[in-house]
Formats: C-alpha cells, sequence, structure tokens
C-alpha cells in the first residue's frame, strides 16, 4: 500500500462524513460518495448537513485544501469504506440492502490489492457475504483484494475525538486483510487497534450496544416502578450510586439512534433462542416510549376536565439524545408524532434543528410561554436554566428539574 492511500467512503452521514474528514484532514485523498446531490454540493461548498460540534470546521478546511470532495458515484482508490445505513424489516430482521448496493456500485472500480472495509453495523456474516458479492460479478479477484470490518464506537456530539482516540476492532476475512486493514487505520487513530476475525468484531459492535440497551432498560424499569411506588427515581437512582460498586444510568424516554435501539435485534433475529435478556431489555425500552405517551395523555385529559380546554402540550426536545440534530429511532420525535396524531396541540421545540415549512420549530422561550403542559424528553444543554413557572404543569422524563 501507498504511503498515503486513496480513498473512497460510501455513505456522508452522521459516520461516514466525520471519519471521511479526519482521514483527509492526515494528508490522504478523501471522494465521499452519497446518494444525495445536495449533501454533494453542500460538503463541496465546504458546508456540512449535519450537526457535530467542530465539523464545520475540519470539513471547510480539508475541502478548501482538496483533501475532501464529494461525488455520487465512486472512482478508483486503494481503500473504500462503507458506511451506510443498516435498518431493520418487518419484524426487526436487518436490512442489507444499502451496505449490498454500495458494495455493488464500487465492484467496477476495484483493483487487485485493494482494501474494502466495512463500518456499518451489521449482523454477522455480512462482511463475508460482501465479499461474496463482489466475487459473484469480478471472480479474478478472489485472493487478490483485502475485506474487512472495523465498526466505530462513538458517542453523537463527540464524534471526531472518539473516532481518533477510541480504541478499534479490526477483523478481516483472513490475517492479511487484518493487518492490511490495521496499516490502514493507523493514518489516522491514536487508540488501540485491536486484531480479531470478522465475525467476532461483527458480534462485538451488536454486543456493545446490547449491553448498554440492556443497562438503560434496567433504569428505565426502575423509572416505572418508582413512579408506580410514589418514589423520586433520580434522588433513588443518586444514592444507589453511592455504592461503590453500582452504576445506575439515568433513565428517560426511551432508547433511540442508529444503535442501541436497533442493533440488539441483529442479535435477535440470528438467535432467537438464545438471546432473552436481549429482547426483553429491547422490549422495556420500547415500552418506557409508550408508558410516557400514556402518562402525558393523561396529564391532558385531567387538564380538559378542570379548564374545558384541550391542553397546549410544548415537547421539549425531538432529537434522540442531548446536543445533537439526530432523528433516528428517537423516542421523543415518536411520543411527538403520536400526540399529534390524538390531534393534540402540540408546540416542537429542538434548539437544533431550524423552523422549515413543512414541520414548525418552535423557539424555547415561546413554547414555554404558550404551553400549559411542559413536557422535557431530551436533556438539552439549552432547557437545564429555564426558570420554573407556577402555572406550568412539568413533566419530566430525563431528569432536568
Amino acid at each position: 500500500m501507498e504511503n498515503k492511500p486513496s480513498v473512497v467512503m460510501m455513505g456522508l452521514g452522521y459516520i461516514g462524513l466525520p471519519t471521511a474528514a479526519l482521514i483527509s484532514s492526515r494528508g490522504l485523498s478523501v471522494t465521499g460518495v452519497d446518494i444525495s446531490q445536495n449533501v454533494v454540493d453542500t460538503i463541496n461548498r465546504g458546508e456540512i448537513h449535519i450537526v457535530e460540534p467542530d465539523l464545520d470546521g475540519l470539513v471547510h478546511y480539508v475541502v478548501k485544501k482538496r483533501y475532501l470532495k464529494a461525488a455520487t458515484a465512486p472512482v478508483v482508490a486503494d481503500v473504500y469504506l462503507i458506511a451506510v445505513p443498516t435498518p431493520f424489516k418487518g419484524d426487526h430482521v436487518p436490512d442489507l440492502s444499502y451496505v449490498l448496493s454500495a458494495t455493488k456500485s464500487i465492484i467496477p472500480t476495484l483493483t487487485k490489492g485493494a482494501l474494502v472495509i466495512l463500518e456499518s453495523t451489521s449482523p454477522v456474516g455480512t462482511t463475508q457475504k460482501m465479499l461474496d458479492t463482489i466475487l459473484i460479478e469480478r471472480p479474478e479477484l478472489e485472493n487478490e483484494i483485502y475485506v474487512a470490518y472495523c465498526p466505530e464506537r462513538v458517542l453523537p456530539g463527540n464524534v471526531l475525538h472518539e473516532l481518533k482516540h477510541n480504541d478499534r476492532a479490526i477483523g478481516g476475512i483472513d490475517d492479511a486483510s487484518t493487518q492490511k486493514a490495521i496499516s490502514f487505520y493507523k493514518h489516522f487513530v491514536v487508540g488501540e487497534l485491536h486484531p480479531t476475525n470478522a465475525r467476532t468484531a461483527e458480534m462485538v459492535k451488536l454486543v456493545e450496544n446490547a449491553s448498554r440497551d440492556n443497562q438503560i432498560a434496567f433504569a428505565n424499569e426502575l423509572s416505572m416502578i418508582c413512579d408506580k411506588a410514589e418514589i423520586n427515581v433520580w434522588d433513588m437512582i443518586a444514592l444507589a450510586n453511592k455504592h461503590p460498586r453500582v452504576n445506575i444510568l439515568r433513565p428517560g424516554t426511551g432508547v433511540g439512534g442508529h444503535c442501541i435501539a436497533v442493533d440488539p435485534w441483529f442479535i435477535v433475529a440470528a438467535f432467537p433462542e438464545q438471546s432473552k435478556v436481549i429482547r426483553t431489555a429491547r422490549e422495556v425500552n420500547n415500552y418506557k416510549t409508550e408508558w410516557a405517551i400514556e402518562k402525558v395523555k393523561n396529564q391532558a385529559l385531567q387538564f380538559k376536565i378542570a379548564h374545558n380546554r384541550d391542553a397546549i402540550i410544548a415537547c421539549m426536545g425531538l432529537a434522540f439524545k442531548p446536543d445533537i440534530d439526530d432523528l433516528r429511532e428517537s423516542p421523543a420525535l415518536y411520543l411527538t408524532e403520536q400526540l399529534e396524531v390524538l390531534n393534540h396541540r402540540v408546540l416542537r421545540v429542538e434548539p437544533n434543528i431550524e423552523s422549515t415549512k413543512a414541520q414548525k420549530i418552535y423557539a424555547i422561550d415561546d413554547a414555554v410561554e404558550k404551553a400549559d403542559i411542559i413536557v422535557f424528553l431530551v436533556a438539552h444543554s439549552e432547557f437545564k436554566n429555564l426558570t420554573k413557572s407556577e402555572n406550568k404543569i412539568i413533566i419530566d422524563f430525563v431528569g432536568l428539574k
């Protein structure tokens, strides 16, 4: 491999764009590929289409330096990274269509010695399936290219730092692919690079998120128990966490995001008889959102009985976690939409998203002034210093009160 290999990044979303920007900041030539012409045009202007701290300045710099450019189709390169969505379909069955579509699109440009790395969270066996797809069309590339899996493990809102500093598990379809991928990641990752095989690396990613889902489910279940028992769950958890070996997470409206809310189902789908705890945790976290909806509906009904009119409800936060604009699998957005379906008078508040013709986003102060019921769905930093109002009904699912 050349000292500074050329790179194609398939997918310029919440992981693909920061990764492409970080790689190109090390002086590597990166072509970012996305199916959206608007995304491509935005990036080629040196601008970004997502909210992520420090990313705008970095993208502007690497585009200006011509290290990063965006396109709608891949080009010939030394390294191909695939970071596209892997949602589920039907009864929580993984949908690999984006991964396989991205794979097929790079097949005409592959040359001997190329390295193909899948970063998308995927069911066990996907990396091998990707290689099989390549060899069906290009059988002459058998044993002539390198293929590996390396999942990201980043926190939205701190992606650039974590992409650079977090350890990575890197698994190839063979030892040569593993080592080739490790050599590539050394260009821009200072965290430790742990070699393994592709199937293990795929499971590592799923298990990491299933573990967190289980921990959150415990906290969410406690919140519902404490509500029934008339106990302040936040105070209770704070006291329980004084134990030197106890670290209960903070409950919320549910669980969102493309990873924790989705990945455990990949394990359940493949191993339904063995994944009882993992399935139950998913069900608990999904139920927490439905439980929260019922709490708001009941409060709105009580308001209507007392005031002989419908309550105006301010839904504070739509993203799936604090201080980002990512709406993927967001329980806060789902709750808000369900209230609207039921014809409640809802004010959407999301400080990280601008209002559009299709979706009116209310300013925080405007919504608080108009609302009868204020529902905290996401612990955005902008909400933490709001002045308490005696004549407002507060429902706090995230511990801001």
